[in-house]
């Protein structure tokens, strides 16, 4: 038997007036994910427990059959895993995005999708201006996302569970003023970021980009601190060797931890102009060698809180054309198989941020009858009596017999 999950992140949504009172998947045009559910049965699923922030780290957890209320440490371990860096029992690591604020607003949680080549100068001089430091070490990521270490020497630490940080991304146009690093380890995290504001302003690659009217990275905002989880792998858990192709680290991270290979592929890039098609060639060619592939995209994410409509339309289109339509045929042609669709949490265009809430999936294939479903939208998931009030109860009724 062959599984694929495909994610299109954060395209559960609100009707748009713009859409003519339908959502991006309703007025969408997506005759393969039709077809699943069609085929197959529809419900909804609720990723994000309410007493955890909305996000793909809590999100993609539950879609992948883990409680996060009992493996969830935070984000920036999860990323951590991705780059291959070991975190010690008493280390922390802390997600450090390049932002544009402007007078005290938060302009930009991506610096504009500041390049690679810029934010890696950034970071390098952050990480010399704290080469004395033994335990705060910065390291580079890709474009507007990287990483702060906290190294223990001690055992010790300045964080505990209590720290609190707000994600950038929830926060666009607003006042950061509110939203700064609360509790243990705050006042570190604070004059962290206070002092990037500096040593940013005579980054010379950095102004060059002020100077050519494209967003410059202000500051980094530091957030989702946590230690390393411990979770089981997935073959353990489920019986089948997995993959995932995606290219945001935090998902390379959650499959490195799960056992998965993480399959690189050229052109993609976390964004609206990522290659659809490379991903769906790609998720092909891997199930040829393995039992179980997940697909993520995250450019529906960053449509929605770019509060681009139709870029948003767009993306989901692309998703069903490109992925979701050759891995189901391919799927269909080569024996006993299941495809689920499913995103990892809303994202609402109109507040351009992550939100708790149910989300639609479909799902097709081998022994599973179909419902009297026809579409695949939140309106088609919400007239469905399959409600799973707990995301990490999807994927063991998507294995079972």
């Amino acid at each position: 038997m062959k599984y694929a999950l495909i994610i299109p992140d954060g395209v559960a949504d609100e009707p748009q007036s713009e859409l003519g009172g339908q959502t991006p998947l309703q007025a969408a045009d997506l005759p393969n994910m039709d077809a699943i559910a069609s085929t197959g049965i529809v419900g909804r699923t609720d990723n994000i427990p309410e007493s955890m922030p909305s996000g793909s780290d809590v999100g993609t957890m539950s879609l992948f059959g883990y409680d996060p209320l009992e493996f969830h440490t935070g984000r920036a371990p999860l990323e951590a895993a991705a780059q291959g860096i070991k975190l010690g029992p008493d280390d922390w690591a802390v997600r450090c995005n390049l932002v544009t604020v402007r007078n005290g607003n938060m302009v930009s949680f991506t610096a504009g999708q500041i390049p690679s080549d810029v934010g890696a100068k950034l970071i390098e001089l952050l990480q010399r201006d704290q080469c004395g430091s033994e335990v705060w070490k910065f390291h580079t990521g890709v474009s507007y996302r990287n990483l702060l270490l906290y190294r223990s020497r001690d055992g010790s630490a300045p964080f505990d569970r209590s720290t609190s940080t707000t994600p950038p991304h929830d926060i666009i146009d607003q006042a950061v003023a509110g939203y700064l690093p609360q509790g243990p380890g705050s006042r570190e995290l604070r004059e962290l970021m206070e002092r990037s504001t500096e040593l940013f302003a005579h980054c010379e690659a950095n102004t060059r980009r002020a100077d050519a009217n494209e967003l410059p990275a202000t500051q980094i905002w530091l957030w989702g601190e946590g230690k390393a989880p411990a979770m089981p792998t997935f073959a353990t858990r489920f019986g089948v060797q997995g993959a995932v192709i995606t290219a945001v680290d935090l998902l390379r991270g959650i499959g490195r931890l799960l056992g998965w290979d993480v399959i690189n592929v050229p052109g993609a890039t976390g964004y609206t102009d990522t290659d659809y098609a490379a991903k769906g060639q790609y998720a092909i060619n891997t199930l040829q060698e393995k039992d179980f592939v997940v697909v993520h995209v995250e450019a529906t994410d960053e449509a929605s809180h770019e509060g681009e409509v139709h870029e948003k339309v767009k993306a989901v289109e692309a998703i069903d054309r490109h992925i979701v339509g050759p891995v189901h045929e391919w799927l269909k042609a080569s024996g006993d198989y299941r495809i689920l669709i499913c995103p990892d949490h809303p994202t609402f265009l109109r507040t351009k941020t992550h939100s708790h809430g149910y989300c639609p999936f479909a799902m097709c294939g081998t022994g599973i009858h179909p419902d009297s479903s026809d579409a695949y939208h939140e309106v088609q998931a919400a007239a469905s009596p399959l409600v799973l009030d707990a995301g990490h109860r999807l994927m063991p009724l998507f294995f079972q017999n």
